[in-house]
């Protein structure tokens, strides 16, 4: 009764899951109305099916969700290695031994004890058979195992968040590249419509100078500006050449891969109007860094009752049974049975301050993973907020920009017309030129950081792993794990 009372005992402090001290308002601050939270499916808010194609590829593809799988499974083999220790060990022995003994040892003994008519007494050869099971286990009185299987488990959970870490940091990467390759791309259109404009332009000079009406300056000022248009290209198509390889590596394919699917120019995918984000508190369950720093929290708090265990004394039942024998048909015989059982108690008495340096080290980590655990949810809760502030804010810069496009443009035309009628010099068509390929290229940029902070602000939330990688129960048996 009493052996089975020291059973249930495990030391050490039991976990208790921290509380994350978010708020349950908005992420402002102000009190409203509870936000609903947001698709897992996050990139399907910018409808565009080539990306979601793409984000649908990266859970099987990426090379980082790949290895952070992997990992997974060998954390539940970890894990399983721990658990064995609560069961017992046997092991099977068999043994053929053909001994001669020195006459001039052991033997030579013989001679002492038998007297004078022992002496010149040889032992001829002997053959020795053995067979039997050796069996060990060690009692978890203390609940020193349980501990170690509990941390087993918490580092399990932590590797399962480091997976869905890796996908959702693969996912929002794989959307900026996208993101900005449609962005280049965008670019490299406004530079082709100015273009045009630039070389209509030139045209234009060239014909009023044959008129007289026009100099070789306006011509060559013109001319300036079509090259210096030009020279915007290779850039613009390296850029576009690079995020088509970065996405190709994203998903495990060989540089220019996707050309044949990215290669055309599309437009930035535009966010939504408006965007469900959900309420800070929703943050400690659905971002995978937090969850993760939470079960890294949990094993450090399991080792403490490792450590503590320790100082306990080790009960551990052994025995062996066997037979041996000189003659191979007499092995099987009751009379060849041999056995040991028996109990050994192990104490620490004096372990130079090993014990103790152990256990206020594994307190030492505990805080440690504490501190971690709410830095962690501060920096979460920064982010979000700060990802917030920046797309509300660049989408007032957009629009402001779009405005001063549009007019630059009607600039440009009442310009070119003036200038066309002799009323305005070249100087002016040339500075309304350049204005709307700033502003445009302005434009370009601000619409396609709209849609670049949208992707962050999402990140922010943890998204994306629901669907792929959704919660489930660790298996606490030690069988082969299942990679999913």
């Amino acid at each position: 009764m009493a052996l089975t009372a020291l059973a249930g005992c495990v030391l050490g402090p039991d976990f208790v899951p921290p509380d994350p001290q978010l708020p349950v308002t908005s992420f402002s601050g102000e009190r409203r109305d509870a936000e609903a939270p947001p698709d897992p499916s996050w990139w399907a808010v910018f409808r565009d099916p080539i990306l979601t194609g793409l984000e649908r590829r990266i859970a099987a593809d990426n090379l980082d969700v790949k290895t952070a799988t992997i990992r997974l499974a060998e954390s539940r083999f970890q894990r399983g290695v721990a658990a064995a220790a609560q069961f017992p060990s046997l092991n099977g022995d068999a043994k053929y031994q053909r001994e001669l003994f020195s006459n001039n040892g052991i033997a030579s003994l013989l001679g002492g004890l038998l007297g004078p008519s022992a002496s010149g007494l040889s032992v001829p050869p002997i053959n020795d058979y053995t067979v039997g099971i050796d069996a060990s286990w060690e009692l978890d009185l203390w609940g020193h195992v349980r501990r170690q299987v509990e941390a087993a488990d918490a580092q399990v959970d932590q590797a399962a968040e480091q997976r869905r870490d890796a996908l959702v940091s693969s996912l929002a990467e794989l959307a900026r590249d996208y993101v900005q390759l449609r962005g280049a791309q965008m670019q490299i259109k406004i530079a082709t419509d100015n273009l045009g404009i630039a070389q209509d332009v030139l045209g234009l000079t060239r014909e009023l100078q044959q008129k007289g009406a026009g100099t070789r300056l306006d011509v060559e000022n013109a001319a300036a500006q079509v090259e210096g248009i030009r020279a915007q290209f290779p850039t613009l198509e390296q850029q576009e050449a690079q995020y088509i390889n970065a996405l190709s590596l994203l998903l495990d394919q060989a540089p220019g891969t996707l050309r044949a699917q990215l290669g055309r120019p599309k437009s930035v995918p535009l966010a939504p109007p408006r965007v469900p984000i959900g309420i800070p508190s929703d943050l400690a369950r659905r971002r995978p860094d937090i969850r993760e720093a939470e079960a890294q929290l949990h094993a450090a708090t399991a080792d403490i009752g490792v450590a503590v265990a320790a100082f306990y004394p080790s009960v551990q039942l052994n025995g062996s049974v066997g037979f041996d024998s000189l003659e191979l048909q007499n092995l099987w015989q009751h009379s060849s049975l041999q056995y040991v059982v028996g109990p050994s108690i192990t104490l620490p008495i004096f372990q130079g301050g090993r014990l103790t340096n152990t256990l206020e080290l594994r307190k030492s980590q505990q805080q440690e993973a504490a501190i971690l655990y709410h830095k962690t949810v501060l920096q979460a809760w920064h982010e979000v907020v700060n990802a917030l502030v920046a797309y509300r804010l660049e989408k007032e810069r957009r629009l402001r920009l779009k405005l001063q496009a549009n007019h630059s443009r009607e600039a440009l035309d009442l310009a070119r017309t003036r200038y066309s009628d002799g009323v305005a010099d070249f100087l002016t068509v040339l500075d309304a030129e350049r204005t709307v390929l700033q502003t445009e290229q302005q434009y370009a940029t601000s619409t396609t950081n709209v849609s670049l902070n949208l992707v962050q602000l999402y990140k922010a939330l943890g998204g994306g792993w629901e669907q792929t990688f959704p919660d489930t129960p660790i298996a606490k048996t030690s069988g082969d794990p299942e990679i999913r």
